[in-house]
């Protein structure tokens, strides 16, 4: 076929690329696992010196930093590997935002079985019968997820007790559902000395958010609530509610059941904080809110990436009101302020 006049002649080059893309996640998690960027951030930069480092053979560790080079994660210079800037600060060990641990969650047999078999989970329209899902009870990727994610939420964490300003010291009974590894708890915690903590989930995860609690000093102001959010009985008098990577995992009609009970379970001027992944209404932009959508057709039987006027119908028709959309300072996701 001729291509117009002026237009450049496509090329394969993006088929080839997508289709190998699990290439990139092996080589990464590999890196990780052998600690490659760490060793190079304490000085060994040649194949010979990261291998022995690493407890590797050179002709792996050559190839494999070559790759991860290309993928612009490693510089080399003169047969010397150097750090990215995003490798410098996420993926060190020593760096106080170190990521890699999330590999452990997002490399996970169950984050990625899903995918092998997408064409019936397409004609489907949902997670296939023979997979739990990840909304399952008890399902233990949520074990990982707690352990693995917890460094990522960290600077979300801080943000949100910042937009609800934690730090004036007001009186609060704080509920976090599907608490996890408890990080949006223990942030109010930690700024707020006067709140208490109310954890939401299954009671092995609880495990791993009282371990949290307990490293960050705030154990003995963080309680747990062990069960499903739509069974257990919350109580009431809620002063904030904290609603994170939740409602995503549900159609509308199961997040508007929640999200009654949260309502009636909270004090008359409360405050719902809903984090979730927001794309804009044409469900194709930004990037990575977008793509969200695709995480829960594989993993959920009825979950969606939701824009904010989805958000926002569930939310007025539970009885919440002055619904507002912020962005995450850092990060792909966005925040909801509701008041009730």
């Amino acid at each position: 076929m001729a291509t117009p006049l002026g237009q450049k002649q496509p090329t394969p080059e993006v088929v080839f690329e997508t289709l190998n893309a699990h290439q990139k996640t092996a080589a990464l998690k590999a890196a990780i696992e052998l600690e490659i960027f760490t060793a190079i951030a304490e000085g060994a930069t040649s194949a010979s010196t990261i291998a022995r480092r690493c407890r590797a053979s050179e002709r792996g560790i050559r190839t494999l930093c070559d790759y991860l080079t290309i993928q612009n994660f490693l510089t080399k210079t003169a047969g010397n590997y150097g750090l990215s800037p995003v490798s410098a600060t996420f993926l060190d060990k020593r760096s106080p935002a170190y990521l890699g641990s999330i590999a452990g969650f997002l490399t996970s047999p169950l984050a990625i079985d899903r995918y092998r078999n997408l064409t019936e989970v397409v004609r489907k329209g949902g997670a296939l019968e023979d997979d739990q899902g990840t909304s399952e009870a008890d399902n233990p990727m949520w074990i990982e997820f707690a352990r693995s994610m917890a460094a990522m939420q960290f600077p979300s964490g801080e943000a949100i007790a910042a937009m609800v300003k934690a730090d004036a010291g007001e009186k609060w009974k704080v509920l976090d559902i599907a608490a996890g590894h408890g990080v949006f708890g223990i942030a109010i915690a930690k700024h707020n000395p006067n709140s208490q903590i109310y954890a939401a989930d299954w009671p092995a995860v609880l495990a791993v958010a009282m371990e949290n609690a307990k490293n960050a000093n705030v154990a003995n102001r963080f309680h747990t609530i062990p069960g499903s959010a739509f069974d257990v009985d919350f109580g009431s008098g809620y002063d904030l509610v904290l609603l994170t990577n939740f409602l995503h995992h549900f159609d509308a009609p199961t997040n508007e059941k929640l999200l009654r009970k949260i309502h009636a379970a909270m004090n008359p001027k409360g405050q719902l904080v809903t984090l979730e992944f927001v794309p804009n209404e044409d469900r194709v932009s930004p990037p990575i809110p977008a793509q969200f959508s695709l995480t829960m057709l594989a993993g959920t039987r009825a979950g969606d990436a939701y824009t904010f006027a989805e958000f926002d119908q569930m939310l007025n028709n539970t009885g919440f009101s002055s619904n507002k959309l912020l962005p995450m300072p850092l990060g792909p996701q966005s925040v909801i302020i509701s008041q009730k």
